[in-house]
């Protein structure tokens, strides 16, 4: 047999082709009968017959209730059978990562959060990542993922998999994750943007899931954006969309950023932003002034409850922060115009006080018809809705149909991790 050269595309059997489709439509919702099915394809019905019982022999399908009576036998309605496969994830925050097991339909199996400061290096990093991947694997079993996916805190180059002069994570720029994993693991790798992932999670997943064009808003130790518009993450030619941490707001030259330049909105209104003024006046604080002499430092889940004890100077960071981001998000608002905004990140655990400031300037500043019907909503994901994303990110591009068409008729995509990785980088 000859080889296909690695720049040819391997094109999927024509046989596979109507089994991906059937499992495609019952998966998205758009087909739960065979009757529906046949309409839908333009199959014959001896044909959808046979697609169908195979993918419920391979396990892709599964049996639900009766179907309303038409006249007949009554058949039982398709539905899509997400424990076939299940997928690993990571999200990677500065100081903090989560990893899970979920399975096809975004729902975590069980998952596990770690504190750990990215600034460590790639190589330590992704080591305690892989122990918590081994970890995972022991409690539930899955020790052989379908795929991966994983959120990273800086700009990534979402072709390759590799960040891009990540402003705050030292020595990770020209890093691949994607490498890094595929090297660990025979399965694909997909990595995006933390901010990108967690708007995928909620867009997908959270409540209430109206399917409406979605801006996430990200302000933790850094602050991002992603943007979900007809249920796609909008990533820019080169993936760095969304990356508004680096908006410039101030012509105030004390204003400097980690990314080494003035005046940025993180080093402003981000959360390591807050920490250094609260560490540079905590004189101007009792509570955190003896934080500082106690521990000799201040942490975010410190200034967090000095707002929810309404300390005034505490208070007064954060009201100044949520009002230069709310000055950008309103921008952005009046730019895209989605139908909801939705807030996550660090910013949550200081309490209502930041969303409640930030959507009242927000509604001031939009125009009449971008705030019309607008939206606006914390995360619903209990702060695990990067992680969810990641998941759904690897499931998503897996079960797409011309990737699926690649493996379906296996039942698996085990031993095909190269053909499926080499095939969505010529679609990225």
């Amino acid at each position: 047999m000859t080889a296909v050269p690695a720049s040819q595309p391997v094109l999927p059997s024509l046989d596979t082709a109507p089994l991906a489709l059937v499992v495609d439509l019952v998966r998205s919702g758009r087909a739960a009968t065979r009757r529906e099915l046949t309409t839908l394809t333009g199959l014959s019905r001896k044909v959808v017959a046979q697609r169908v019982d195979q993918a419920l022999d391979l396990g892709l399908l599964e049996l639900g209730d009766l179907a309303p009576s038409e006249g007949g036998r009554q058949a039982r309605m398709l539905r899509f059978r997400p424990a076939a496969g299940h997928v690993y994830a990571a999200l990677v925050g500065v100081s903090e990562f989560t990893v899970a097991v979920l399975d096809l339909a975004g729902e975590i199996v069980e998952s596990h959060h770690q504190d750990w400061n990215v600034d460590t290096g790639p190589e330590p990093t992704m080591k305690q990542i892989d122990g918590a991947f081994e970890l995972l694997a022991r409690r539930t079993g899955v020790s052989a993922p379908w795929a991966v996916g994983v959120g990273m805190p800086g700009p990534v180059e979402f072709a390759t998999g590799r960040l891009v002069a990540p402003p705050i994570m030292p020595g990770w720029d020209g890093f691949s994750v994607r490498s890094w994993l595929r090297d660990h693991y025979d399965a694909p790798v997909w990595v995006d943007n933390d901010a990108n992932l967690m708007a995928f999670g909620e867009w997908t997943r959270g409540v209430p899931a109206d399917g409406r064009d979605l801006l996430f808003l990200k302000v933790g130790t850094g602050v991002g954006a992603g943007l979900i518009v007809r249920g796609r993450v909008l990533r820019g030619q080169q993936g760095a969309a969304g990356d508004i941490g680096h908006i410039h707001v101030t012509d105030d030259p004390e204003a400097r950023c980690r990314c080494g330049r003035t005046g940025c909105l993180e080093a402003v209104a981000s959360g390591w932003a807050l920490l250094r003024r609260a560490t540079q006046q905590a004189s101007e604080s009792p509570l955190l002034a003896q934080v500082l002499r106690e521990r000799g430092e201040i942490k975010g889940g410190d200034l967090g409850e000095a707002v929810r004890a309404e300390d005034p100077f505490a208070v007064r960071l954060v009201d100044e922060a949520s009002e230069v981001i709310a000055g950008v998000t309103a921008n952005l608002l009046n730019f895209c115009n989605p139908g909801v905004l939705v807030v996550g990140g660090g910013v949550l655990r200081t309490g209502t006080r930041f969303l409640d400031q930030l959507s009242r300037t927000v509604l001031e500043r939009c125009t009449d018809l971008v705030r019309r019907d607008l939206t606006i909503r914390p995360a619903s994901l209990d702060h695990l809705e990067g992680v969810t994303g990641a998941g759904l990110l690897a499931a998503e591009n897996l079960l797409a149909p011309a990737a699926l068409s690649r493996w379906i008729d296996r039942g698996t995509p085990l031993g095909q991790a190269a053909l499926l990785q080499r095939f969505s980088a010529d679609l990225a």
